[in-house]
């Protein structure tokens, strides 16, 4: 009894002393000098890294990703597409055939270590599938930094999934996730999930890196292009400065990044324009009839950025680029890959949106996607609904309209699975981008309509204020939600991220007396919400009532979307709720439940009466 009582005793004090734990990052900085084979799409590289451990931990082991050792038959990406099947990722699998088991032998992806060492010490290391794990000469003690210097080869693989050679739209390399790049360690330990497609994790860093390439290449990159004028593209005085062996060198700087990807093709053009109070934005594509559309986004990418700068926060660094390369889009550090052969400027820039929105939601907000894809995936598509509704405006209630319609044709299919998830474990491709892209966006609009708008808005400022360039959990954002609100959310975070339980409320029953209305509304769902009930009277003017959940214990005092009269709360135990409004069936036009269609209700069917 007496031990029990100790060992609780211990672990109570130590959840208590992790709480008080500070907050640290860790931080890198990389020299690379690459040499490109561009004949034979391999690659040599040699690369130095100052690694500061900013932890209380003393470090006796150190792990690196090597991404491209996925693309291979046979490999852990291989098998985890082939044991999918139809449900897998349709970019990485045709008919439920995994397209990497049909990579041939001489354009599989390797990343080939010769030696690593540790202040000048060779160290120890085994490759396991896409991580190394490296162990130390010497251990690396908290607030000290140590130095790895490292020679590697790479192939470039057949281009599958992000990187690669030859893509389907003809650009020659896209070169991302291509270097071994050192984990994220924090709180939660080392970040080293294998590479099976999803997303990534890394430490801010600072990069300096320098490429050799054949001088008829044109390279776009997430960084500053120290010599512009020695290489193609970029400067029209340009000399293009090559040695013996016919290659041009460029030079890439970048700080504070989580990481550093670069596109190289013969037939890039580089156009470029100064967005007010910055980024410089690049444009970098193959300038043919497919890429017509890119000759109107300087004027939409203008407005964008203003637009995401004044409402999500500034844009810290001084260049973003738009790269052509890729599939669909990726984004990295000052920079995306992006399909590029667009119909509409309205695809375009629906595509540079999202992959641009990622800058605040994955470089300069860092969340560990791997573990939380929800927060930059689904933060991100909520940025890029808000910002492409004020760039081509819709007769809508709301920018989130067709997301949700969409969200709930597919609940009908079953197959939903919890936000909660890590990002490579979802069993199902389309449940992956349901959970992670579109539950994430609904999960700010949902706080938009129980919180009000405004709140919202403070919120995301905030979150920005507070995190951006640091590595935040949910946890963060939901404590900024809470004290800006005066609310408590963690039920609604519970039920919306980690479980499939729905909303759905309904009109029950309307009874009209001589003077009033009685309406009974029912939950016929497992989600509590507090209720925005509106009508419209018959000279169209419309009131709204407000039913708060007592689960937030607070209630809403304002939203853009309108003002309401607070009525009872709606306990989430009870399963009816009854309202009498001062308004006669002659009077009235329309009931319904939330009028400004943000509530992610799956039944609408009984939202709404239309009385005659």
């Amino acid at each position: 009894m007496k031990k029990s009582v100790a060992i609780l005793f211990a672990f109570i004090i130590s959840q208590f002393q992790a709480q008080q734990t500070p907050y640290y990052q860790q931080a890198a900085k990389y020299k690379m000098d690459i040499d490109v084979n561009a004949e034979k799409f391999t690659y040599q590289g040699n690369q130095t890294l100052e690694y500061t451990n900013n932890s209380p931990d003393e470090l006796n082991v150190v792990y690196f990703h090597l991404y491209w050792n996925a693309f291979k038959p046979n490999s852990m990406m291989d098998q985890r597409v082939a044991s999918q099947g139809k449900n897998g990722d349709s970019r990485l699998q045709k008919n439920g055939i995994s397209t990497l088991a049909s990579i041939p032998k001489n354009e599989e992806g390797a990343q080939n270590i010769h030696w690593i060492k540790q202040n000048g010490k060779n160290l120890k290391f085994e490759i396991q599938e896409t991580i190394m794990k490296v162990y130390l000469a010497e251990p690396i003690k908290p607030n000290s930094t140590t130095n790895f210097t490292m020679e590697w080869d790479a192939v470039i693989p057949q281009q599958i999934r992000r990187s690669g050679r030859n893509n389907k739209e003809g650009v020659d390399m896209t070169m991302t996730q291509w270097y071994p790049k050192i984990s994220e360690y924090d709180y939660d330990g080392w970040a080293t999930f294998d590479y099976l497609g999803r997303e990534f994790h890394a430490p801010f860093s600072d990069f300096d890196v320098t490429i050799k390439i054949n001088k008829d290449y044109v390279v776009g990159a997430g960084g500053i292009l120290e010599n512009p004028t020695e290489v193609k593209g970029y400067d029209t005085n340009a000399k293009i400065k090559t040695e013996k062996d016919k290659k041009a060198t460029w030079r890439w700087t970048a700080k504070n990044m989580l990481d550093f990807a670069w596109s190289a093709d013969r037939d890039y053009v580089v156009k470029s324009f100064e967005v007010p109070e910055g980024p410089k934005v690049f444009l970098v594509y193959q300038n043919n009839d497919k890429t017509k559309v890119w000759e109107e986004a300087p004027a939409y990418l203008t407005k964008y950025f203003q637009i995401m700068n004044n409402h999500f926060g500034k844009y810290v660094y001084p260049t973003y680029a738009f790269i052509q390369g890729g599939d669909g889009g990726m984004e990295y550090g000052m920079c995306t890959m992006i399909l590029g052969e667009a119909k509409s400027i309205k695809d375009l820039m629906g595509l540079m949106a999202h992959e641009g929105a990622h800058s605040w939601y994955q470089q300069m907000l860092a969340t560990n996607e791997s573990m939380r894809p929800w927060m930059d995936e689904g933060f991100t598509s909520y940025a890029e609904g808000y910002t492409m509704h004020q760039l081509f405006p819709e007769d809508l209630p709301n920018p989130f309209v067709e997301r949700l319609d969409a969200y709930r044709k597919f609940i009908q299919k079953k197959i939903e699975e919890p936000a909660v998830w890590l990002g490579d474990h979802h069993d199902n491709g389309t449940s992956y981008t349901y959970s992670t892209y579109v539950k994430g966006e609904l999960y700010l609009v949902e706080l938009g309509y129980i919180m009000g708008e405004q709140n919202l808005a403070e919120t995301l400022k905030q979150y920005y204020d507070q995190w951006s360039m640091k590595h935040p959990t949910d946890r963060d954002f939901l404590h900024i939600a809470q004290k800006v609100s005066g609310m408590d959310l963690k039920w609604f975070h519970h039920y919306w991220i980690n479980t499939t339980k729905t909303i759905d409320y309904g009109i029950k029953d309307v009874k009209y007396d001589a003077k009033s209305t009685t309406i009974t509304l029912i939950n016929n769902g497992q989600v509590p919400m507090p209720i925005d009930f509106s009508v419209m009277t018959k000279d169209k003017k419309i009131v709204t009532y407000q039913i708060p959940t007592n689960l937030t214990h607070t209630w809403k005092s304002k939203d853009a979307y309108g003002d309401f009269k607070t009525l009872e709360y709606w306990p989430w135990t009870q399963k009816e709720y009854t309202l009498t409004i001062p308004y006669t069936k002659s009077q009235l036009s329309v009931l319904g439940i939330d009028f400004s269609q943000r509530i992610a209700d799956v039944n609408m069917a009984d939202n709404f009466v239309e009385v005659k």
